[in-house]
């Protein structure tokens, strides 16, 4: 067996705990059962610090509803014996805040494990203590924060492999509606319209808007999700008045609106360029070395449709930008009218990876055992639970280890178009149609 570098996970957007450490003990703000929408919202002069002050919200544990069976199968599986353990990691973050800030937190993180794990007998070995490395897992927008760290860094040498699932490589049009109305098939938790003015002021946020071509919109408006011209303007009242309220500037509040917003439009955008010009070569990376998962064969928001009246700007929220043409009575073009439920498919394909790489899977994928995940994904959304999915954890297993699959438990299908001797994962596996 291939000797394995150490593992860490790197959560979604809001599946991360976040505790207010102001207060003795820490006041729990966000969890798995706690919402306290008023204490995470973000302060329009200083988004790195929280509206209501004095406070001090940090990242907490990820959620272990998502991620815990993941961690511990992969704690299991990866280890050659009991007392050879392979470490996994879960990467704990405050996901409001910009992915630049991020970034520089996950590099600081990186250094910690890698430490941590040069104090282990077995790994204080030549194959490690020359070359410390780190194997990457990011769900959703854990895959950006990958390929962020990624294409600023270069890796600098300490990335093995990658595997990123359900990744909005181009975002996601659920942003749109997060945005614009408080509410959407967007994280691990069930949509609020409290949500809503803290949605506005939340920098990660902006970071998932769609660079995909799917919106809708009068030409004289444009399809540019990150021109603060395509939005309605009860987003700009609405950081008016947050303004108002929290602001310390003596600025005109209208202005500093329109600033705030157009700054948090620019950053996302800037950063969704940055990603796009990620160069595998230049991190020493192979296309074998990153596992990139698509979720496909559920109902997903393809794309949004603006209009314009007489009051101005907004968005026609509609059935008809929902869309699962994932089956075989289509051309594949329309195919690709899929996704996972929150992402769309053309929006999880990274562009430093061909097309003849990716893996996807479906909610068909859950094993027998599994029935209670099937259960649960009509409920809760497959991209929320698709890093629950036993056969995940088998190809990550695999991707990491390099050991063969001679009874085919791994998986997967390509994308439409791509066949059979195109198609080109990380490692041969068992192709479904």
């Amino acid at each position: 067996m291939n000797p394995v570098y150490p593992v860490i996970i790197v959560p979604g957007i809001t599946a991360s705990y976040l505790r207010d450490h102001y207060m003795l003990p820490p006041d729990v703000v966000w969890s798995v059962l706690t919402k306290k929408y008023e204490n995470i919202a973000l302060h329009p002069d200083n988004y790195r610090y929280e509206a209501m002050e004095p406070a001090r919200v940090q990242p907490d544990q990820i959620f272990e509803i998502a991620y815990e069976e993941m961690i511990n199968e992969l704690r299991h599986n990866l280890r050659e014996s009991d007392d050879r353990p392979v470490p996994v990691y879960p990467f704990g973050y405050d996901w409001r805040q910009p992915l630049d800030l991020v970034e520089a937190q996950f590099e600081a993180f990186i250094d910690e494990v890698i430490e941590r794990t040069k104090l282990m007998k077995h790994y204080h070995q030549p194959w490690f203590m020359d070359h410390p490395k780190v194997n990457l897992v990011g769900h959703s927008m854990g895959g950006l924060v990958i390929a962020g760290y990624m294409e600023k860094n270069g890796g600098l040498g300490k990335v093995a492999k990658v595997v990123t699932i359900a990744s909005p490589f181009k975002g996601s049009f659920e942003a749109i509606v997060k945005i614009a109305t408080g509410t959407a098939n967007l994280g691990t938790s069930p949509p609020s319209s409290r949500e809503r003015e803290a949605a506005r002021i939340t920098p990660s946020l902006y970071h998932l808007l769609p660079t995909c071509e799917g919106i809708k919109a009068p030409l004289s408006i444009g399809n540019d999700a990150f021109d603060p011209a395509i939005w309605q303007q009860s987003v700009l009242e609405t950081l008016q008045e947050y303004i108002r309220l929290h602001g310390v500037s003596d600025l005109d509040t209208a202005t500093q609106a329109k600033e705030l917003f157009a700054s948090l439009l620019l950053a996302a955008k800037m950063h969704r360029q940055r990603i796009s010009t990620l160069d595998l070569e230049n991190t020493g990376l192979t296309p074998q070395d990153w596992l990139c998962i698509a979720g496909v064969d559920s109902t997903t928001r393809t794309g949004v449709t603006v209009d314009i009246d007489s009051s101005g700007v907004y968005f026609d929220f509609n059935s008809a930008d929902r869309s699962n043409q994932w089956n075989d009575q289509v051309p594949d073009d329309l195919k690709m009218l899929t996704g996972d439920g929150t992402v769309p498919l053309k929006a999880a394909l990274p562009d430093f990876l061909s097309l003849k790489n990716i893996v996807c899977l479906s909610p068909d994928d859950f094993g027998y055992w599994e029935l209670q995940d099937r259960a649960t994904v009509k409920i809760a959304g497959f991209h929320g639970l698709i890093a629950n999915m036993n056969v995940i954890h088998r190809l990550i297993v695999r991707h990491f280890t390099g050991r063969p699959d001679a009874y085919k438990n791994t998986w997967g299908r390509s994308l439409p178009g791509i066949s059979a001797d195109q198609w080109d994962p990380p490692f041969p596996l068992f192709r479904k149609e």
